[in-house]
């Protein structure tokens, strides 16, 4: 059985947990400490050198380290209920917009925790190397999530979904970005009538954690 390192807490492997959840697919969990640094122990660090979560040992015994490699691999050993795509076009543009929510929504509130937080002092990207914090950085980034939150909102307009008028793994990486978005202090509002439509209706889904 295929296991994930994980933190109940943290955004970046809420994105794997979701994914199983939705494709039912079983496995193991270890929970890892990040608050406490066992990320950064050497217990960890053999099993993910990256010092981050989450990883995934997969069946074959490889253990893949980013939210990019666990998603190829878990939609090709499990292709029932797709969340991906099937034809090339709806590949594509799932991918893009993948790629979109990821830049345009997930690196701004990184951009605003790492570089704000007492917590995160030299630790302003994560990984094993230390890197200080720039204030401008969380500045620019309260203006990305800004204009990310009405650009989802006018994506959705007329859409039950982010891509592909499919549930995918857009959707999931969405509802962790616009969650995540709080740590900021930016989340949606009046202003956002169809990004609310849409997050209340994946409340709904009985993957979602």
């Amino acid at each position: 059985m295929i296991t994930l390192y994980d933190c109940s807490t943290a955004p970046s492997p809420r994105r794997a947990r979701l994914l199983l959840a939705a494709k039912g697919i079983a496995h193991n969990t270890v929970e890892i400490d990040l608050r406490s640094g066992e990320q950064m122990g050497e217990a960890y660090r053999q099993i993910n050198p990256q010092c981050t979560v989450p990883a995934l040992r997969t069946e074959e015994d490889a253990v893949l380290t980013d939210n990019a490699a666990i998603a190829a691999y878990l939609e090709a050993r499990y292709p029932a209920l797709p969340m991906m795509g099937v034809t090339p076009q709806d590949k594509a543009e799932i991918a893009s917009w993948q790629w979109r929510v990821e830049f345009e929504g997930l690196m701004p509130v990184a951009e605003v925790l790492r570089n704000t937080s007492p917590a995160m002092v030299n630790r302003a990207l994560p990984g094993p190397v230390n890197y200080a914090q720039i204030p401008a950085l969380a500045e620019r980034g309260q203006s990305r999530l800004q204009h990310f939150f009405v650009m989802l909102n006018d994506h959705l307009a007329e859409r039950e979904f982010m891509a592909a008028n499919q549930l995918s793994i857009v959707d999931i990486t969405a509802v962790v970005a616009v969650d995540f978005a709080r740590v900021a202090k930016v989340k949606p509002d009046e202003r956002h009538p169809h990004l609310m439509r849409w997050r209340e209706a994946m409340a709904q889904k009985p993957f979602m954690c």
